[in-house]
């Protein structure tokens, strides 16, 4: 009985892509829909703070906190938009690893496999139950002034200082403060959900390309045997059979990994820079409040999303230096294998697959950045310098 990759190891991102309308299978009219609704929800809270910045006359306070808003609500929807339009490409993605899963060839390799799958699982667990506490939490603390007033009803009603706070800020009429707070409650979910589901399904795409490489490093490792002495047609021909399997399942793992960044490129190079740019409004957006003197309230606001475009890049940025890792690990196994006993044929053969390590793979966003630990770092100061720059000003 043949095991489905998609159900045992993506069920968690089936579910969350299901709940927006972006799973790759099964494109309904009503999937069709779902993923339409959620991009003219994302697509309305951005317009309508883009709006407060045309229509209210405010102080530059005011204005960089709106930006802060509305930029980080921008690389929200960039990030949707990517996957949407990106579909097809996961798919194939998803029926490539199951071909590559079929082709595994004792349980040793399976194991690997599983490792990888089964962290990408977890952390899609994880990052699911710690986004449904965020979201839960959030929604209590816009609910709270209501509990208040129930439980501990005053002359001055919470609530209405809650509605005076709420509309100075987004700049809106009383009037519209309930239709608002509903509208905020949608977005706040469908932003929630589509980043999650978006999110954990790119990482276990790439997580799953690091076990496909580490397979390889298993092959080659077992392609030459600790003990050559005597080395006879057999082994020879058993040798080259095990090297050809080790070459073409890293071949697959070059490929998914090239397919992937192909179609991503351009959505990832965009959402890089979004971040960034946000990042750094955000930055600014503490030192403005910190600076006059205002409550601890909107500071908070700015820190939370300063630490959740700060998590993404490192974590964006540690599964391409994963796969860089895993890929030299290969070469390195390769190296230290006894293959200076093998048959000169032999030799020359893995020689020439030595000479490949020279040339170190990485995945590249539109030849400007890598995914890599040092890029997230390159990422980080260049927010900070952007700061730096606005504050001159």
């Amino acid at each position: 009985m043949s095991i489905s990759v998609q159900e045992r190891y993506f069920s968690w991102n089936r579910i969350l892509l299901l709940a927006v309308g972006l799973w790759p299978y099964h494109q309904s009219r009503f999937a069709r829909f779902q993923a339409a609704f959620g991009f003219s929800i994302l697509t309305s809270f951005v317009v309508f703070l883009f709006s407060r910045l045309w229509f209210a006359d405010y102080s530059i306070e005011f204005n960089s906190q709106l930006l802060c808003m509305s930029t980080y609500y921008m690389f929200l929807i960039t990030k949707y938009v990517s996957f949407w339009i990106n579909i097809e490409p996961i798919r194939y993605l998803l029926e490539q690893f199951q071909y590559i899963y079929k082709t595994l060839k004792n349980s040793k390799e399976i194991a690997i496999y599983d490792k990888y799958a089964i962290i990408a699982k977890r952390i899609t667990i994880g990052l699911t139950m710690v986004a449904i506490c965020n979201l839960v939490c959030f929604i209590a603390m816009l609910s709270w002034p209501f509990i208040l007033d129930m439980i501990m009803p005053q002359n001055e009603s919470y609530v209405q200082l809650f509605i005076v706070h709420m509309t100075e800020y987004f700049a809106i009429q009383e009037k519209y403060f309930y239709l608002f707070l509903l509208h905020l409650y949608v977005v706040s979910a469908v932003a929630g959900v589509s980043f999650l589901a978006t999110g954990t399904m790119l990482l276990s795409c790439l997580k799953h390309i690091c076990g496909i490489l580490r397979i390889a490093s298993y092959r080659f490792d077992r392609a030459i045997p600790a003990t050559l002495q005597s080395i006879t047609l057999k082994n020879e021909t058993i040798i080259y059979k095990e090297l050809i399997y080790a070459v073409d399942i890293h071949r697959k793992a070059m490929e998914c990994a090239k397919f992937f960044m192909d179609n991503m490129e351009r959505s990832l190079l965009v959402l890089t820079m979004i971040t960034v740019l946000c990042m750094s409004l955000n930055l600014y957006g503490i030192f403005q409040v910190k600076s006059s003197g205002q409550d601890m309230g909107k500071t908070m606001g700015h820190l939370l999303f300063v630490f959740f475009l700060f998590l993404y890049l490192f974590t964006g940025n540690y599964a391409g230096q994963e796969i860089v890792d895993c890929n030299n690990y290969m070469f390195l196994t390769l190296y230290n294998a006894p293959w200076y006993l093998a048959p000169l044929q032999i030799q020359k053969f893995i020689l020439f697959l030595l000479q490949r390590s020279n040339k170190t793979f990485t995945l590249s966003i539109g030849g400007l950045f890598t995914l890599s630990i040092e890029c997230f770092g390159s990422l980080v100061s260049a927010s900070i310098s952007y700061l730096t720059v606005m504050l001159s000003f």
